[in-house]
């Protein structure tokens, strides 16, 4: 026996011991990180179509792309119950749903009814009863809270996770999620009374109000991840996501024809 240059004992009739290979990342690993990065790449290209091209990318592209993502990831390997979707979930999922828009019911009426926090409810485009059921029962379903959870809590909560864990996924996802916001947030101090007498108007009221959004939204984010890793189901954040937006414009044209009238 003799000891090579790195001090590996050499066996006669064995090949010596060879060097150990630096780490590298394992392939699994690899397509993992390039599913999470393509996911976030749709999503940008998504946002900037949907608020900076024409009315019909702003109603069809979010609906559109979260349907493309699902089979995408699907293609990738990401199973149904990665995706928050697994039909055994399904009963636990509407039981956490219910509860869900039971809490949110409950506070929008709250917040409705007393006269301090009743002028954030003034949002001109839910100004009228007929524009805020459409708005409540179609528009914010199909166009906002399917395909949002869709995307976000189904299919960048699947690929996140398999990278990052859970703590990624809370972290990096609801970062995400607020910053989502921004573009849809723009106006937000002009079209809504409480909000401009809160934060002021111009340039200055314009960027509180679309950092108060991204903080806001990223904070339901955490919440809205919470009840899909709790209840195992999109069927919850899919839930309260339509409550808080839909009950909203729902209170917001009571409000309107309450104060009118």
């Amino acid at each position: 026996m003799s000891r090579n240059d790195n001090g590996a004992v050499a066996v006669p009739g064995e090949s010596p011991a060879e060097l150990p290979e630096s780490p590298t990342l394992p392939s699994h690993k690899l397509h993992a990180y390039v599913d999470v990065a393509v996911v976030v790449v749709v999503l940008i290209c998504t946002n900037l179509i949907a608020h900076f091209t024409n009315q019909w990318a702003s109603i069809v592209s979010v609906p559109i792309a979260a349907v493309v993502l699902v089979a995408l990831v699907r293609r990738r390997g990401l199973g149904w119950a990665e995706l928050g979707l697994s039909p055994r979930q399904w009963r636990r999922g509407s039981v956490w749903a219910l509860a869900a828009v039971g809490v949110v019911l409950a506070a929008v009426a709250i917040g409705a009814a007393l006269p301090i926090t009743r002028p954030f409810f003034l949002n001109d485009r839910y100004a009228a009863v007929s524009g805020a059921l459409i708005a409540s029962m179609i528009v914010i379903p199909l166009q906002t809270a399917i395909p949002e959870e869709l995307a976000f809590r189904g299919v960048l909560h699947g690929t996140l996770d398999r990278v990052v864990g859970a703590r990624g996924v809370f972290a990096a996802g609801s970062m995400l999620f607020g910053l989502w916001h921004i573009a849809s947030s723009l106006g937000l101090t002009s079209g809504n009374k409480g909000l401009t007498g809160f934060l002021g108007g111009g340039p200055a009221g314009q960027i509180l109000g679309i950092a108060l959004a991204v903080l806001a939204t990223a904070g339901a984010g955490v919440v809205f991840t919470w009840l899909r890793r709790r209840s195992g189901s999109l069927l919850a954040p899919i839930a309260l996501h339509w409550a808080v937006n839909g009950a909203g414009a729902l209170a917001a044209a009571v409000v309107w024809h309450v104060t009118v009238h």
